[in-house]
């Protein structure tokens, strides 16, 4: 009994830390309608300022907390100023992806700054605990719910009785109306980012001083339950945000307490797909809500796409395929054959975000699937390499299918929230199902690639592999493309009411996508496990699926040349500077958020 009581006050601790992270989320979306991915590293940015004022400055608590909210607050500040702003008249889905590019910044500086080893941060309460009944609490829990208390009676104060909390809530509820009426936007804008960055940076703060210790991963994960918390209780809604962050705390401590502490995420992202799919405006939305708006198909800018003459494309395609037999560097096909295998996630990811419309964040579970299936099948029942790759392929678009299907029913930003549970919940699953995947450990010794009974160790003959398979799936996707399907799904992406009007079944047509496009994910999965020889639950994680969307966004969202372009261009890049190789994620966030404000049609235009 005094477990549970213990489990019951750790999960409204935690609840109340994703409460800090999930009402600055809630704040930003009720006024920009924004989910801003970036909330996590400020959280992180926080982290650190509390261990430099902690271990460096030697700050009392008190002011620790105040510096640390401002510093968090000024960076939120310089978020919405130089981040967002200039992105106002830009089409729904450029913010959020400059957000994801903000985050990599943020992130990447905060590891080149303090380095990626983990830090201690020390609490600087005493280290007692007081008996409660048959649990016990410490000062620090104390201090953890006062503080995400008095933050909520404070934000309630400051939206029910200032002036410009009557402004904030007006941009809330219609922005064009407010600012008819005399609202300086911006200036709630800059507001609500403040706020929310200073919750966001106290939190961090807590949350190191909490588990007394630090580190520069810490930011997804608290961006993943920031979203799940905000989602659950109602995206833009406060009081549901703090509901749903205790909630959220809740189910997983009772979670850890029956099965186990690895499977605490998986908890959370499990009970954020069920609210979409039974509840997709949140629990404690209104049920008047409107509907979200369709998100992707906004993202199409008025653009010519780039036509490049068929002649060229065959002068290139040749030229590539008989690089092997140039005097060139090994080094230069290794990279090259990274490239190929990227650019077939990519032709993956354009079918199904630029051409169906449907923007996926979890599209490195489709890599996962296609790996595991091809490296189990040949390992445990000697299947051949290249059926087992197939095979891989075909689990990839049947499994990912079904999974990703309850997400066909949403719109907005939730289908990019649903398809990134999902790629959470699929590594989760391999890292807990030990049995089958052997857990954290991974798989080795998988077979190298091999083709009608001959290995292919050669570099060149690797190449040749992988750049026929990238060429025969483009080929065919081209062909996809200009086929009646293929005119169906662009007209699905432009106008769902419309093409649903002239009877297009929606779901059918998403599946359809889903179902190539897993295909060409899974089979690159399939190859890189048996060129690597290796693979585990981290190999193909959150940032493949991140990079695949810059990748495509590079190239022009729907156009199969410009993803192999964009996936060579941005392989080929951190290479030809590998002096720089610490910066690489940093140069992928610089060049997404380059694109959104500058390009968003990308290099070869939409199609």
């Amino acid at each position: 009994m005094s477990s549970w009581l213990d489990y019951t006050i750790n999960g409204l601790i935690v609840g109340n830390v994703y409460a800090l992270v999930a009402v600055g989320l809630a704040l930003i979306f009720g006024v920009s309608r924004l989910i801003n991915f970036a909330q996590g590293s400020i959280y992180l940015v926080g982290a650190y300022i509390g261990w430099v004022a902690v271990v460096q400055l030697h700050t009392p608590l008190p002011l620790t907390i105040i510096f640390v909210a401002v510093v968090a607050a000024l960076v939120g500040l310089i978020i919405e100023r130089f981040g967002l702003r200039p992105l106002q008249n830009s089409v729904r889905i450029a913010p959020l992806l400059a957000t994801i590019g903000i985050s990599f910044v943020l992130d990447q500086l905060v590891m080149l700054t303090f380095s990626p080893n983990p830090r201690a941060l020390p609490s600087q309460l005493p280290d007692v605990r007081f008996q409660v009944g048959g649990g016990t609490i410490g000062p620090l829990d104390l201090l953890i719910a006062g503080v995400g208390i008095s933050s909520a009676l404070l934000l309630f104060v400051f939206l029910r009785y200032t002036k410009l909390g009557w402004a904030v809530r007006a941009a809330s509820q219609d922005r064009d109306a407010a600012m008819q009426m005399g609202v300086d936007v911006n200036r709630v804008n800059q507001t609500v980012f403040g706020i929310a960055a200073a919750l966001g940076g106290i939190s961090g703060l807590l949350v190191g001083m909490y588990y007394n210790q630090i580190d520069t991963a810490m930011s997804l994960q608290a961006t993943l339950k920031g979203v799940v918390a905000e989602v659950v209780g109602g995206a833009g809604n406060v009081p549901g945000a703090v509901a749903g962050s205790l909630l959220l705390g809740l189910v997983e401590s009772y979670g850890v307490a029956v099965f186990g502490t690895s499977y605490r995420n998986l908890f959370a992202f499990l009970l954020l797909v069920m609210v979409l799919v039974l509840r997709p405006n949140g629990l404690f939305a209104s049920a008047r809500q409107a509907p979200p708006e369709p998100l992707t198909g906004t993202f199409i800018a008025p653009s010519r796409p780039v036509r490049i003459p068929r002649w060229a494309l065959a002068v290139a395609v040749a030229v590539f395929a008989i690089l092997p037999l140039l005097p060139v560097s090994l080094y230069v096909l290794q990279t090259l054959i990274n490239a190929w295998l990227l650019g077939l996630l990519a032709l993956s990811l354009t079918l199904v975000a630029g051409t169906i419309g449907q923007v996926s964040l979890g599209h490195a579970a489709l890599l996962a699937i296609g790996a595991y299936t091809s490296a189990l099948l040949s390992l445990a029942l000697n299947v051949p390499v290249g059926l087992a790759i197939i095979a891989g392929g075909l689990m990839s678009a049947a499994l990912g299918t079904i999974l990703i299907s309850p997400s066909f029913r949403l719109r907005g930003h939730y289908v990019s929230i649903a398809t990134l549970a999902i790629g959470e919940i699929v590594s989760l699953v391999i890292l807990n199902w030990e049995s089958v995947t052997r857990g954290p450990i991974g798989i080795s010794g998988i077979p190298p690639l091999s083709l009608f009974g001959y290995d292919l160790i050669s570099p060149a003959s690797v190449y040749w592999f992988a750049f026929a398979v990238m060429v025969a799936l483009a080929l065919l996707q081209v062909r996809l493309l200009g086929s009646h399907l293929g005119r169906s799904f662009r007209a699905i992406r432009d106008d769902d009411i419309a093409a649903r009007a002239y009877g297009l079944s929606l779901n059918r047509y998403k599946s359809l996508a889903f179902i190539f496009g897993g295909f060409a994910a899974g089979v690159s999965g399939g190859i890189a496990a048996h060129l690597y020889s290796y693979i585990n639950h981290e190999t193909f994680n959150t940032q493949q699926s991140i990079l695949a969307l810059t990748v495509v966004i590079l190239g022009g969202l729907g156009n199969v040349v410009g993803a192999i372009v964009g996936a060579v261009a941005l392989v080929g890049l951190p290479e030809v500077f590998r002096i720089a190789a610490e910066y690489r994620i940093l140069i992928y966030g610089i060049v997404l958020l380059l694109l959104v404000r500058f390009r968003p049609q990308g290099l070869l235009g939409t199609i």
